[in-house]
């Protein structure tokens, strides 16, 4: 039993964000997050995937459903678990109703987040198809958090964030602070018409 407990701990991690992400109260929703409408002009730049592919960002977010990235890293203990039970719950809640959302993840750590760390890392959290965790070179991942508005010169000083491509008009929902699961399905709905 002592040698599995360790790998029961994301699991566990992973139940206990879903608990807390889904049992706020709903009137204190509003005051928790920022939201704002952007346009970013973001850099033609070409990232590698989970599975070492590499593919273009452009080619990834400019799609005819809503996109969702955020900025995260494979060791991160306190904002990134958050965000990605967000988008765990988000997925499975989707998938009840036959939809497969678009989610991209960003490392903010490419020196040590490997494709193969970034493969576990989506294995943690049960990613279904369709959720993508992203690495490249130093220069490209920075130029991409500046194309967002959301650079981060050191990981330790992250922040929680989201942002929503709307396939209407390319313009960006950026979401700002913690967010529940209930939060980010209504933005998500809002942003793809549904």
């Amino acid at each position: 039993m002592k040698k599995q407990f360790p790998a029961l701990i994301p699991f566990l991690l992973l139940l206990l964000m879903t608990w807390v992400l889904t049992a706020v109260p709903a009137r204190a929703e509003s005051t928790r997050y920022k939201r704002t409408v952007e346009k970013y002009k973001l850099p033609d730049v070409v990232l590698i995937n989970q599975n070492g592919k590499k593919v273009s960002l452009a080619s990834m977010l400019n799609t005819d459903q809503p996109v969702v990235v955020d900025f995260i890293y494979g060791t991160c203990t306190t904002i990134c678990p958050v965000l990605s039970a967000g988008y765990t719950n988000l997925q499975n809640r989707l998938a009840a109703s036959g939809q497969m959302p678009r989610l991209i993840s960003i490392t903010i750590d490419p020196e040590n987040d490997s494709p193969n760390v970034m493969k576990e890392y989506l294995k943690r959290y049960r990613a279904k198809p369709g959720w993508d965790f992203y690495t490249g070179r130093r220069a490209d991942i920075d130029a991409v958090m500046k194309g967002f508005n959301a650079y981060i010169p050191d990981k330790m000083s992250h922040y929680p964030l989201n942002l929503i491509r709307s396939p209407k008009d390319g313009s960006w929902v950026r979401l700002f602070g913690i967010m529940s699961s209930s939060e980010l399905m209504k933005e998500y709905l809002q942003v793809s018409g549904k």
